[in-house]
C-alpha cells in the first residue's frame, strides 16, 4: 500500500467481517458492556459535587505548566527531597512537550536511586548489591544461556546492563576507598617503641 495525501479506500463492513474473524463485534451497543458507562447519567454515579473536594497541599507540589491547577487528588508517597527533588522542581519549569522536561526527570530518578542507596548505609539493613541488583541470579538462573543463541529483543543493550547496574556501585567503592586512604594519610603518625615514626599506611 502506497501512502499518499489521499484518504485510503475504506473497505465495506461486510467485506471486513468476512475477511477478519470477529471484526465489528462491538458495533452493536447491545454487545458492548461499556456502553452504559458511556451514557451521561450524573444521578446514577452518586456524585454530589461538580469538582471533588481538594486534597490539602502540605508542600509545594510539582505541576505541569500546561495545567492551571493540581488535580484534586495526588500522590504523597514520595515527596521530592534532596538533589533529585531540586532537579524535579526545575524540570517542571519546562513544557511537557520539550525533551528537557523528561530528560531532567529521568536524571532525577537515577540520582534518587543513588540517594536511596546511600541512605540505606545509615540503617541496620543496607542495600546488598550482589543480591538486589540481580547479579547473583545471572550465575544461578542461566543468565548467559538465556542471552546467547536466542531471539531476545533486549540483546542489543545487554553489554550496557553491567555498566548501568554495577557501575554506580563500583564507582562508589572507588571513591570511598580513595577517601579512606586520603583520611588515613592525614592522621598524625604514631611513634614506635624505639622512637621511630610508624606510618599508618
Amino acid at each position: 500500500m502506497v501512502y499518499t495525501a489521499d484518504h485510503p479506500p475504506v473497505p465495506d463492513s461486510a467485506e471486513l467481517r468476512a475477511r477478519i474473524p470477529g471484526w465489528g463485534v462491538d458495533l452493536d451497543p447491545a454487545d458492548r458492556p461499556a456502553v452504559p458507562r458511556l451514557r451521561p447519567d450524573p444521578a446514577g454515579t452518586g456524585a454530589h459535587w461538580e469538582l471533588p473536594e481538594r486534597q490539602p497541599e502540605k508542600w509545594p507540589r510539582e505541576r505541569s505548566i500546561e495545567h492551571a491547577m493540581l488535580t484534586p487528588v495526588f500522590g504523597t508517597s514520595t515527596p521530592p527531597r534532596g538533589l533529585s527533588g531540586v532537579i524535579r522542581r526545575y524540570a517542571y519549569g519546562f513544557s511537557e512537550g520539550r525533551a528537557a522536561h523528561w530528560l531532567l526527570l529521568l536524571g532525577a530518578d537515577r540520582i534518587n536511586a543513588v540517594e536511596g542507596h546511600l541512605e540505606s548505609f545509615l540503617t541496620t539493613r543496607p542495600d546488598n548489591p550482589f543480591t538486589q541488583t540481580g547479579i547473583r541470579s545471572e550465575f544461578t538462573h542461566h543468565g548467559w544461556k538465556s542471552r546467547v543463541g536466542t531471539t531476545r529483543v533486549d540483546k542489543s543493550h545487554t553489554w550496557m546492563d553491567p555498566l548501568i547496574v554495577g557501575g554506580p556501585w563500583v564507582l562508589t567503592a572507588v571513591v570511598l576507598a580513595k577517601a579512606t586512604r586520603s583520611l588515613a594519610n592525614r592522621l598524625p603518625k604514631t611513634r614506635g617503641r624505639a622512637g621511630h615514626r610508624i606510618s599508618r599506611r
